[in-house]
């Protein structure tokens, strides 16, 4: 199963095109938001991101709901695994190996078990393929305050983990509006190069010095849309007010700034529309998300908001992707 796309001319391939793309295998890959941007071709409000040199040969994750989000809207295959108790010696190599391993157990509003937990040891899928396959570089996403739990010792752990393996660790911070995304939302990325490989990537540059997008500017075009037409306008969790904590809950959405962070928690974390009363739908905490129009969710709200918030915006997994695209161009 897979999404029709618009054949727009970046997205015409050929057989030889395809093989000419570096591999790529997606850990905990979630509803797809990496794996988008990583891939490319797609559209976002007014902006087309272009296809890039990448081929997902295959997704893993556990949830099977996201596995019917992911299978509705993308083409890789996608496999229903345990990533804990995973076998790597059965699955495919390949050039990169990117994925969101589970924040929660890292994140402020977590339980902030870090990497003592079993949740939070779950990287450790990652540099196990790493070191079974050796690709030629791993690129790895997280909430921003992995780097400062227990005073950097579980960052340290993780960076040890690949160094392990034979790789060594680039962290870097990233703000998402900076990159086009109308969230404020902070992330960090961790890029492990194989240490037989010169040289590092460079961060993704910044397209928005100032501010960044806003609010309005992302979803002022479904004020009055309240069905379908545009897919998951319609869907919104109905709660009248909502717990405070974090800078959410009964928060009311700026208008003329990036939005509020878009949590994966639907009935206590998602912020109400800056002019209408009442929570932000689905589609437009997708758009917060830069998730395109066409990026479908089939749950209802709750379970579709989950998704979403555990996601790496698309717009800036292609802003990573293209940074990790223009390293293995020089690294050959």
């Amino acid at each position: 199963m897979g999404r029709e796309r618009t054949l727009e001319e970046d997205d015409v391939t050929t057989l030889e095109d395809e093989k000419s793309r570096a591999s790529v295998i997606s850990f905990f890959s979630g509803c797809g938001g990496l794996d988008l941007g990583f891939e490319g071709g797609f559209q976002y409000r007014d902006q087309r991101y272009t296809r890039h040199a990448f081929r997902i040969l295959k997704a893993y994750d556990i949830d099977q709901y996201c596995k019917a989000t992911y299978e509705k809207n993308l083409k890789p295959p996608f496999e229903l695994l345990d990533l804990s108790r995973a076998d790597v010696k059965r699955m495919p190599a390949a050039d990169v190996l990117i994925g969101g391993f589970p924040c929660q157990e890292f994140s402020i509003c977590g339980p902030l078990g870090g990497t003592k937990s079993a949740r939070g040891m779950l990287f450790k899928a990652m540099s196990r393929y790493a070191r079974h396959w050796r690709p030629k570089i791993v690129v790895a996403e997280n909430v921003s305050h992995l780097t400062r739990l227990n005073e950097g010792a579980d960052l340290k752990g993780i960076l040890r983990s690949f160094a392990n393996a034979g790789y060594r660790g680039i962290v870097w911070r990233l703000y998402a509006p900076d990159y086009g995304v109308p969230q404020a939302r902070n992330r960090v990325i961790l890029v492990f190069v194989r240490s037989d490989i010169k040289g590092s990537p460079q961060p993704p540059k910044k397209i928005h010095l100032i501010n960044g997008p806003t609010v309005e500017w992302a979803i002022a075009d479904l004020l009055e849309i309240c069905d379908e037409s545009v897919p998951n306008q319609s869907q919104y969790f109905r709660a009248a007010v909502a717990k405070r904590g974090h800078g959410q809950g009964d928060e009311i959405s700026p208008r003329d700034s990036p939005g509020y962070t878009v949590r994966a928690n639907a009935k206590s974390r998602v912020q109400f529309h800056y002019e209408l009363p009442r929570r932000l739908t689905v589609r437009e905490c997708a758009r917060l998300q830069t998730f395109p129009d066409n990026f479908v969710f089939p749950f209802a709200a709750t379970r579709s908001v989950h998704q979403i918030g555990n996601a790496v915006p698309p717009v800036m997994a292609h802003a990573v992707a293209s940074s990790i695209a223009d390293f293995l161009k020089i690294c050959g």
